[in-house]
């Protein structure tokens, strides 16, 4: 049995790395090596499981889609344009609360939809503008812009990668808010010091004239409101649930939609919001692709053995080897196997440090931060690219690597110490 296990492994694996090398994509990579999977194990063309596993993180995918929803509504108010703008003026003379407040803003996006891209796609470009103009380098510039998304996806309340292995390790996603906010403004800080010390500024006037003009009437209270709104909710399921209906977070994001198209000054027909989910709908769309595909291959690998054959040989392997290698392991599977690979190797290594006795929430936390270390990685490589492109870089991508290697190096060594000294941060688990 262990031999047959193995050859449906060694099998998936092939098509797997002929797939990614001939099509450039690892949604339908996984889905090709899931029937590839599914033949090899004897399974045939099982279409019942095929459609089970695209169910498997619908939920997921539902957090997703109205996250994005809300964002993008949000910054169709105009809210986005005019909190960058009113930053600018308030904190051109102070340059170091100006880039921290660059870097929040560019956490908060990412952090709210659990997609680093959307950081990029909705204020990537503005603040790229705003840096440039501050006199900071473009390849330095590009390098923060990923980084951050990077960090915002990373961050909670949601984190992809987290949630993902907490469901598949059967516990709960809970606790998860202290432990990675803590390491990510750590991160951040040496972040925004490392990559955006030096430059001379060009004069605020300038700076100004580069940014989109928010539409009339748009004030802190309308800025800020549906963020509140958001927050609020959040609050009050949490420390009020006995109180309080708990509505989710899908429901939360809708209904913080709604607050954002009543306080926007803009007045848009029911057809231009539309238009918006739409567009939404498209910009989310490889992410989807994404949690659908590792749904489709975690189910074949579940049926065939394979995904418990994984998961014996992780939780046999020595904790020391684990340390020596998550660091390059981690950040190429993310590169090949995207969201999948915190299941296909993350789950297993939580029934691993469990087994020894760690903290499993800090545990997930420490990987959930070596995961995005990929996302630039070949073949797929698609935050890379997107950083490039929103922020307008010209050098190579090679060039790009180098720019980002230092924080990346810091935020992998940042989560390295907390997965090893995991039992020591078990204090920043609030339930």
């Amino acid at each position: 049995m262990y031999a047959e296990t193995s050859m449906v492994l060694a099998v998936m694996a092939v098509v797997f790395a002929l797939c990614s090398w001939k099509l450039k994509s690892p949604e339908i990579s996984m889905v090709i090596t899931a029937i590839a999977g599914a033949l090899a194990g004897r399974l045939w063309f099982p279409v019942r499981l095929l459609v089970e596993g695209t169910f498997t993180y619908f939920d997921v995918g539902l957090i997703f889609i109205t996250a994005s929803v809300f964002i993008n509504m949000y910054s169709a108010t105009g809210a986005m344009n005019a909190l960058v703008r009113k930053m600018v003026e308030r904190f051109y003379h102070r340059k170091w609360m100006l880039f921290s407040i660059l870097a929040v803003i560019m956490l908060i996006p990412g952090a709210l939809t659990g997609a680093g891209s959307v950081s990029m796609f909705v204020v990537g470009g503005m603040i790229a503008t705003v840096l440039r103009y501050m006199g900071i380098t473009s390849v330095r510039t590009t390098a923060f812009i990923y980084v951050t998304s990077m960090l915002a996806a990373a961050a909670p309340p949601i984190n992809l990668w987290a949630m993902l292995m907490a469901a598949q390790a059967n516990m709960p996603y809970v606790g998860f808010s202290v432990p990675l906010l803590a390491p990510i403004l750590v991160i951040t800080v040496f972040t925004v010091v490392y990559l955006l010390r030096g430059g001379e500024p060009e004069p605020k006037e300038k700076i100004l004239e580069e940014l989109p003009i928010p539409p009339e009437g748009m004030n802190w209270f309308r800025i800020l409101a549906p963020m509140l709104t958001f927050l609020v909710i959040v609050l009050l399921s949490k420390y009020m649930a006995f109180s309080v209906p708990t509505v989710g977070l899908p429901l939360n994001f809708l209904i913080s939609a709604g607050v954002a198209v009543l306080c926007s000054p803009i007045k848009r027909s029911v057809k231009e919001w539309g238009d918006t989910v739409l567009e939404t709908m498209e910009q989310v769309f490889p992410l989807l692709a994404t949690v659908i595909s590792v749904g489709v291959l975690v189910n074949i690998m579940t049926a065939t053995g394979v995904r418990g054959l994984i998961a014996i040989t992780f939780v046999t392997l020595p904790t020391i080897f684990i340390y020596l290698t998550a660091l390059f392991v981690l950040p190429m599977a993310q590169g090949s196997l995207s969201y999948g690979s915190a299941i296909i190797l993350g789950t297993p290594m939580i029934f691993l440090f469990n087994s020894v006795g760690f903290n499993v929430t800090i545990v997930a936390t420490a990987l959930s931060l070596m995961f995005p270390l990929g996302d630039c990685l070949p073949p797929s490589r698609i935050s890379g690219r997107v950083a490039i492109e929103v922020s307008g870089y010209e050098g190579s991508y090679m060039s790009f690597l180098k720019g980002i290697f230092v924080p990346a190096l810091f935020m992998g060594l940042v989560a390295l110490f907390m997965l090893i000294n995991a039992n020591a941060f078990k204090f920043l688990v609030i339930r």
